[in-house]
């Protein structure tokens, strides 16, 4: 009889792990998916910000005036960060292939969860930093003398704007990997 008890223990403790690996292995598929789409939204924001300029004409054909996302060194911070964070979520595929085959891996996981930390507080910083200066480009500041721009710079404005939010969406999914992330690991103990 004690011979049997100890056999029922020992298969209800296999059935009982064969389902959470079953759940870990859909956990790293779903951050596998977060990550691609987390990639199309940082690198979109990017290459939206990067390519944006306006050139309007003043008063004759010869005189014009020129809004690029270089002119602001915030808009630089904010194309560099999104770039970093992109070429660190392409490189980091692997990390999460390598998760999909192997659901029991700690260290690499707890790794990831580091370094997606530091992404999403540097996506963070250069999104935040971007969202004042569009905040300024469209309603301005009358105390300070800066006039809104974006009755006259309008496509400038839109593209800014959607890089930003763009860059929103990539930070939100960030905060869902390093929770997904989080909770994989917790369920290893």
């Amino acid at each position: 009889m004690k011979a049997g008890a100890l056999e029922l223990g020992h298969d209800s403790k296999a059935t009982s792990s064969v389902p959470k690996s079953g759940v870990n292995r859909g956990m790293s598929i779903l951050e596998l998916f977060i990550r691609i789409i987390t990639i199309i939204a940082t690198l979109g924001s990017a290459i939206a910000m990067g390519t944006t300029n306006e050139t309007l004409p003043f008063f004759t054909q010869f005189v014009r005036f020129k809004a690029k996302y270089n002119d602001l060194p915030t808009f630089t911070f904010f194309v560099v960060a999104n770039a970093i964070v992109s070429a660190y979520l392409v490189l980091s595929l692997g990390l999460s292939i390598y998760h999909i085959m192997r659901s029991r891996a700690q260290a690499s996981r707890v790794a990831l969860i580091f370094f997606d930390a530091a992404m999403l507080a540097l996506l963070t910083a250069g999104a935040s930093a971007s969202a004042a200066i569009v905040y300024l480009a469209h309603k301005g500041n009358t105390k300070t003398n800066w006039f809104p721009i974006c009755q006259q710079y309008d496509s400038f404005c839109h593209r800014t704007s959607g890089s930003v939010v763009g860059s929103f969406a990539g930070v939100v999914l960030f905060i869902l990997l390093v929770l997904l992330s989080a909770v994989a690991l917790s369920r290893r103990y």
